[in-house]
């Protein structure tokens, strides 16, 4: 029986998707449930699972944009697992392994050319020697091969000394999910009136918070007592001190949210990815930081769904992660705001009219000022910067133990 394997639907606005990487090869045999492709929609990128056993007959190419109900392979349930194979072993990774090792070859992009050696004239030797070229890498378009001074000349690169290392270049197609990354950046630049408003947060509270309880929170649930949660709870608070910076422009009217669906920027291996928090303001601590633990952990692993990067309300992208002092997040559209986290440094600051040191980040909130005035938007940061100065009266109503269920 020959089963035709239809791309199925990633989520409900997905029309097409883009076969990103066939995982096994023409003529393989699969397991039922084997992932046999990697395909990318605009949102995630996602695995194709085998519906049957049997050998499979490739449809489409990689790179290719196939709609969504499209048949992309075949399979032949009625053929017989080939003897002695334990596992599906026609993988392209498997059979990479098993190949014999070959000398790696350079690549074409990078490989410097070699001419059939031509004589060449005075004045383009004197050229040749000057800058020290390699008289073979030239291509002599005089008589009989022979090396013009315009063909020294035009050797030399237009601007600083040659040094003899490689100059080449490298062209790849860029992922569906990566261009349409790519859109939405620019959608968001072109179609809103973003701003951003900075502010500094002395982070001594919630460090001493941590050191206090971070070990027995974590050996208690399982979790890490991180910067999140404390960022996502100060959020929520002031997103409910400041509702229009939880809207968005829907044409010509304002629709507000009486939740908070916090998205948290995130790296996959895809790329940049956005899974959202389901109703935040509902979660404690611990709620927080499991369900970042487990978002990321999908993201990284290249579980994440559609759904679960769908929606969001607000989002918090935490850039200090990789190094980042201070930039400025752009809008996640069609939301309204963005809260930019960056590292923390250690710095001098004036406290009770003496100099002290303290770890202080650099916060950032980018919004849209079509709905978003000056006094929301740095009143809202202004409340997160209190929110986190203050955890424990603002954020764990003088608790600390039964805000983090000890």
């Amino acid at each position: 029986m020959i089963l035709e394997m239809k791309v199925p639907s990633p989520g409900e606005s997905i029309t097409e998707v883009e076969i990103a990487e066939w995982l096994v090869e023409d003529g393989d045999y699969v397991e039922k449930d084997q992932a046999i492709a990697e395909v990318d929609s605009d949102k995630a990128t996602l695995e194709l699972p085998a519906e049957a056993s049997g050998t499979i007959t490739l449809k489409a190419e990689e790179g290719d944009a196939v709609a969504v109900g499209q048949v992309v392979c075949l399979i032949d349930t009625s053929a017989a697992k080939p003897e002695g194979s334990e596992s599906v072993t026609s993988s392209k990774e498997e059979k990479k392994e098993e190949a014999p090792k070959k000398e790696e070859a350079k690549p074409a992009a990078t490989e410097s050319k070699t001419y059939a050696t031509g004589t060449p004239s005075p004045a383009a030797k004197k050229i040749i020697d000057e800058r020290g070229l390699d008289a073979n890498a030239i291509k002599g378009t005089g008589k009989d091969g022979r090396i013009t001074k315009d063909d020294a000349v035009n050797a030399v690169p237009s601007m600083g000394t040659p040094t003899g290392g490689n100059r080449g270049t490298s062209r790849s197609k860029m992922s569906m999910l990566r261009r349409k990354v790519a859109e939405r950046l620019v959608e968001a630049k072109n179609t809103t009136a973003m701003l951003t408003t900075f502010n500094e947060v002395n982070m001594t509270p919630i460090f001493e918070l941590r050191k206090q309880y971070k070990e027995e929170f974590k050996a208690k649930h399982g979790v890490g007592l991180g910067f999140m949660s404390f960022f996502t709870l100060a959020v929520v608070r002031a997103l409910k001190l400041y509702p229009a910076v939880n809207s968005m422009i829907d044409g010509k009217e304002m629709i507000s949210y009486d939740f908070v669906d916090v998205s948290i920027a995130v790296s996959g291996p895809k790329g940049l990815m956005v899974p959202v928090i389901r109703n935040a303001e509902n979660l404690t601590f611990r709620g927080v930081e499991a369900e970042v633990k487990r978002l990321a952990l999908r993201a990284r692993d290249g579980q994440i769904t559609v759904d679960e990067m769908t929606g969001g309300t607000f989002t918090i992208s935490n850039g200090g992660v990789f190094g980042s002092m201070l930039s400025t997040p752009i809008i996640n559209p069609p939301q309204s705001g963005i809260l930019g986290m960056h590292n923390i440094i250690e710095r001098p600051i004036a406290v009770d009219g003496k100099v002290e040191i303290h770890p202080m980040m650099y916060v950032a909130l980018s919004y849209d000022h079509r709905i978003i005035d000056g006094r929301e938007s740095v009143g809202f940061l202004v409340a997160v910067k209190e929110a986190l100065e203050n955890p424990e009266e603002l954020l764990m109503d003088n608790n600390p133990k039964k805000a983090l269920e000890m």
